[in-house]
């Protein structure tokens, strides 16, 4: 059994509480949210079980809005968010954050793997496997990732091509079949296949 024996404003909104069980005296610090969530008051008896209620409650909204200030200056994915937390937090609390966020569909992976991949081959141009590893080292899931990229499958020599034309044309000349080379393995690295890669090349043949 714990007894609250002082409860006194520390910083913000942050209280400072002193609990005595027998001869131990604890220090804790927790919210005025959490404080009034259980009617805190001095004198209070507490079961040892109540108080780690309490604790794990308070600890839970801090990681709550630890995550969302982080969803403030960009998106996260499930898995990112679980590891940004994990810095902090016990993996229990992150995955229960997680979970509340992605109910509420703050936290969407298909969205957010919507956006990348638009940024990744609409803007940069990349190809696919590139998108692809961009994407899983956003911690976005397999079936997610193959559900975007999917759509940016059919015009990828097209866009093979506009990459070229905007940054390796100084590699391109149809009478010089080593420079051609260079040019092809260049859009590879960027995520084309060889195939991809020699469909664009035959584009700017064809122009």
């Amino acid at each position: 059994m714990l007894k609250l024996e002082s409860m006194e404003k520390y910083k913000g909104s942050t209280l400072k509480l002193v609990l005595v069980s027998g001869d131990e005296e604890i220090t804790a610090f927790i919210s005025t949210e959490t404080a009034a969530k259980y009617s805190l008051c001095t004198s209070m008896e507490l079961e040892n079980e109540k108080w780690k209620e309490i604790e794990r409650s308070d600890l839970l909204r801090k990681a709550r809005e630890r995550a969302l200030y982080l969803l403030d200056y960009r998106d996260y994915s499930y898995a990112e968010m679980v590891k940004k937390l994990k810095q902090s937090y016990d993996e229990d609390i992150c995955y229960e954050v997680a979970d509340s966020l992605a109910e509420k569909g703050i936290i969407n992976d298909l969205r957010y793997a919507e956006a990348l991949a638009r940024q990744q081959c609409e803007v940069k141009l990349y190809g696919s496997y590139r998108a692809r590893q961009f994407l899983w080292q956003k911690g976005i899931p397999k079936s997610v990732i193959d559900r975007v990229i999917e759509q940016y499958e059919d015009d990828a020599a097209e866009r093979a091509a506009q990459l070229a034309r905007r940054r390796y044309m100084h590699l391109y000349d149809p009478n010089d079949r080593e420079l051609t080379q260079k040019l092809i393995n260049a859009l590879v690295r960027h995520g084309y296949s060889y195939f991809q890669a020699n469909e664009a090349v035959k584009m700017l043949e064809d122009e």
